[in-house]
């Protein structure tokens, strides 16, 4: 009797040890929800924009962020110089958002990728330039002067308006936002086109006569709507077609995080400091 009772007491006391592991197991895994779930709220709370640097990031980071801190959100902005990755990081949820680019440009990168990526607000519009290169003047233009355009189908179609806008060319009269240099009907003095990335263009404008330049590669580099040869009217079929546009992937637009950031992003402080900081060269659309 005296064994057996040796032997319950044995395996009462393995079971109570036994049972204290699984406890401590289970409060751990509690801990690791508690804690995981904690981490997934405070997610919640961060936004993460990808933006090219100027005037989107600067916009972002100077007059939206202290806006949304206020709403207990924490803005990331992650910024890039050309007008691919953006798209191409929102659409496999990398960041929650992006702002660079025309409305214009993101339907065309839709169909060409594939992507799903949708417009949630009208933010802003920059009048796309023609700035003096070689040639300060329109006037003094010789035969066979050549212009530097964007190379990407949205940004050349642009570049050509306004050089029709300018005088320079004519195109088709149907040609519209999608013109290429195939709808060129004609051209004065024989001006030759070069194609090249939008990002690179600021950096070659003393190489050629003049230049179409991008406002958001103008500003950065410099350029001032002010020292322009010409610009696109605020009434112009550009203004419509190309106001630049927050866009985040289809189905994350009703998400309380992006409902935030448009309710900052078109906000009237930010309308006044995109005002007192460009003069011009961003003019707010909403």
């Amino acid at each position: 009797m005296a064994i057996n009772f040796k032997k319950k007491k044995a395996a009462l006391v393995a079971t109570l040890a036994l049972g204290a592991v699984l406890a401590f197991g289970l409060a751990g895994c509690g801990a690791q929800s508690a804690s995981s779930d904690k981490s997934a709220s405070s997610d919640d709370k961060t936004i993460t924009v990808a933006a090219t640097p100027s005037p989107h990031a600067e916009i972002l980071n100077n007059a939206v962020k202290p806006l949304l801190e206020k709403e207990g959100y924490t803005l990331e902005v992650k910024e890039f110089t050309d007008y691919v990755q953006p798209n191409t990081v929102t659409e496999e949820g990398e960041v929650d958002a992006n702002y660079f680019q025309h409305i214009t440009y993101l339907n065309n990168f839709n169909e060409e990728k594939g992507t799903h990526l949708v417009s949630v607000a009208d933010v802003h519009y920059e009048p796309f330039g023609l700035y003096p290169g070689k040639t300060k003047s329109l006037d003094a233009l010789a035969d066979g002067a050549t212009v530097a355009v964007p190379n990407d189908a949205t940004n050349e179609a642009r570049a050509l308006l306004l050089l029709q806008d300018a005088g320079l060319i004519t195109l088709k009269d149907d040609a519209g936002i999608n013109a290429t240099r195939n709808d060129i009907v004609s051209y004065q003095k024989n001006l030759q086109l070069k194609e090249v990335e939008a990002a690179t263009i600021p950096n070659i404008v003393a190489d050629v006569d003049i230049a179409c330049i991008n406002g958001n590669y103008a500003i950065p580099a410099g350029f001032k709507t002010t020292d322009a040869l010409a610009t696109e009217s605020a009434t112009s079929l550009a203004a419509e077609a190309y106001a630049n546009v927050l866009v985040v992937k289809d189905g994350n637009q009703d998400s309380d995080k992006i409902k935030a950031l448009v309710k900052a992003l078109t906000s009237d402080e930010v309308r006044t400091y995109i005002n007192d900081t460009y003069a011009g060269a961003v003019v707010p659309v909403f």
